[in-house]
């Protein structure tokens, strides 16, 4: 079983059941699922942007992407629908906690001039949005093998019904909101 899994069953599931007097543990909120997604504009002229896009990843989640497709045409962007114009993973299970984990622990720190993550990112539902400029901030992508530096959407969904038990349910996984 992944750490986090574990905290979260034996550490902070009771710490927010005390705090937020649920009944059952079946109240508690948990992590959902982590969507990861990257769009590649560049893709509309290069396909080759494309694929290294979807190798970075695979690297950085361990799971393999979904070519994402323009849902309408746009003359302004020279999009057509259809085009691929970016990757996006879901994660669930093992391979969320073992990301949320790397995230929190890794990646985040490494950022230049971190000061904590927003506090303000949640839409109302308990999800937790936060973009990354860079995709090296990572320990899987090598530095040199890099064609362009991208950035990504990160997602954090969870069952939690209000903004403030979800940001509760991530300041207990470690997550490091700003002061």
């Amino acid at each position: 079983m992944n750490r986090l899994k574990d905290k979260f069953v034996s550490e902070i599931s009771p710490a927010l059941m005390s705090k937020f007097n649920y009944n059952s543990v079946m109240e508690v909120p948990k992590l959902e699922k982590i969507v990861i997604n990257m769009g590649v504009g560049d893709a509309v002229a290069n396909a080759k942007a494309l694929d290294s896009a979807v190798e970075e990843l695979t690297q950085i989640t361990g799971q393999k992407p979904v070519v994402t497709r323009a849902k309408k045409s746009i003359a302004g962007f020279r999009l057509r629908e259809g085009m691929p114009i970016g990757a996006k993973v879901t994660l669930r299970g093992e391979r969320m906690y073992e990301f949320l984990d790397k995230l929190v622990s890794v990646s985040l720190p490494r950022v230049r001039d971190f000061r904590g993550v927003s506090k303000k990112a949640f839409d109302g539902r308990g999800n937790y949005t936060l973009g990354v400029k860079e995709q090296l901030i990572f320990p899987e992508i090598d530095y040199d093998k890099v064609s362009k530096v991208r950035g990504m959407d990160i997602v954090i969904v969870t069952t939690a019904n209000t903004d403030e038990e979800a940001r509760e349910l991530l300041v207990q996984f470690g997550m490091p909101f700003q002061k």
